[in-house]
């Protein structure tokens, strides 16, 4: 799913979204950044992106997918803590 089409989503349901801090400056998970920029994981290349994500339905199952993908996820993503969150704050920078 990509960020125009979030609108597509039941506004009555609460979503969830593994999403990841860049720990410092020209973080090697997304070269050139800037140190605390803010990313939702996307699902199918395990890469940061600002745009593309897969929603979860429960927190509980974004958790487990983080945790299905943990060793691959911490080598793609050196140093930073890969966390399940509500999608709506993390869009309103509130997470």
């Amino acid at each position: 799913m990509r960020r125009r089409d979030v609108d597509q989503l039941d506004p009555g349901r609460a979503y969830w979204v593994p999403a990841v801090v860049a720990p410092e400056r020209d973080w090697p998970g997304a070269p050139g950044c800037r140190k605390g920029a803010r990313y939702m994981v996307n699902c199918a290349t395990l890469q940061p992106s600002r745009d593309e994500f897969e929603p979860f339905d429960s927190q509980l199952s974004c958790l487990r997918w983080i945790l299905r993908n943990r060793a691959q996820l911490n080598r793609l993503l050196p140093g930073a803590t890969i966390r399940a969150v509500p999608l709506a704050h993390w869009l309103l920078g509130l997470e």
